[in-house]
């Protein structure tokens, strides 16, 4: 008889955890963890040292609440195309697994718990960029960019590039060129890192209609454009130098050159005819940019000296 009465209890556990993973699953918490990575360093290089071990903890909490919402949000919009897409066919919407309303609502609730939550754990300043971020992640590149341009992601990723920057608001209760830079290392990553993978994948694209520039362009054209987009995020990573030490600099000369490599070894591959690997350069992406970004974690929990401006 317990068994019996067991069974009924079981099924609703189960039914539970599926609801409970599909809901997670809007959030794609892989793309938050990336973005936690860089959120951390962020706030360390602001105080030059630890920040309170509250404030980190309420700005990642702040922060994936944000980045939840904004993907929760995409997911709605995108829920015809990740259907389509072998890539994303296994995502919530795209298999019926949680209601598009209750998506919809899940995303927009996160949302203002995010604004919330910073503004009391933080300050308003963290809050506004948090929903700025939602905003122009939703309206701009999902709605209006993604299926119009082949430089969607060259824009629209400036959504990702958000959490270092309220990572530094979250310390400082404002926006120095230290976390203009560390935006502009991820800004100029994103190309190289998605449309390595775009490439990949760009059937999956022209089959739902989405300009990637790997659908639009040839092989080679992507490739140069990867190892152009290389060499400025490179470039642009040692402008943090002043503000960092010896330690950060040199890392982030050695990563650079590592992926410059890769991305010169894919073009090469491409123009030559050669079997290539995109996506051993987009997994090496990541890998690079946890790298440069826990080096400068370290760089600034350890307060070496800066290098300071050269005048």
């Amino acid at each position: 008889m317990s068994a019996t009465l067991d069974a009924p209890a079981q099924r609703s556990l189960v039914r539970f955890k599926a609801t409970f993973g599909a809901y997670v699953a809007l959030t794609k918490p892989r793309i938050i963890e990336l973005l936690l990575v860089t959120t951390i360093p962020a706030m360390l290089l602001a105080q030059r040292g630890i920040p309170s071990v509250w404030l980190v903890l309420t700005t990642l909490v702040g922060g994936t609440m944000a980045a939840g919402s904004a993907n929760a949000l995409n997911c709605v919009a995108d829920a015809d195309i990740d259907a389509v897409m072998k890539r994303t066919k296994a995502r919530p919407l795209a298999r019926h697994a949680v209601p598009t309303r209750n998506a919809l609502i899940f995303g927009i609730v996160l949302g203002v718990a995010s604004f919330a939550w910073l503004y009391a754990t933080t300050n308003l300043l963290s809050a506004i960029l948090a929903v700025a971020a939602i905003l122009f992640y939703v309206l701009v590149y999902t709605m209006v960019l993604k299926r119009r341009t082949a430089q969607n992601i060259v824009w629209g990723g400036a959504a990702g590039c958000m959490p270092v920057v309220i990572g530094w608001s979250a310390v400082t209760n404002s926006v120095d060129w230290p976390a203009f830079v560390m935006f502009g290392v991820i800004f100029f990553w994103t190309p190289p890192h998605f449309w390595a993978l775009a490439m990949k994948f760009k059937d999956d694209y022209a089959a739902a209609g989405v300009p990637m520039l790997p659908v639009v362009a040839t092989p080679v054209q992507v490739a140069k454009q990867i190892v152009i987009y290389s060499w400025v995020m490179v470039a642009w990573s040692l402008l943090l130098a002043p503000a960092t030490s010896w330690l950060y600099t040199g890392a982030a000369v050695l990563a650079g050159a590592w992926f410059l490599l890769l991305a010169h070894r894919l073009y090469n591959a491409v123009r030559d005819g050669e079997p290539a690997n995109p996506m051993k350069l987009f997994h090496m992406s990541n890998t690079y940019l946890t790298a440069v970004f826990v080096v400068l974690a370290v760089d600034s929990a350890i307060g070496l000296p800066v290098l300071g401006l050269p005048f």
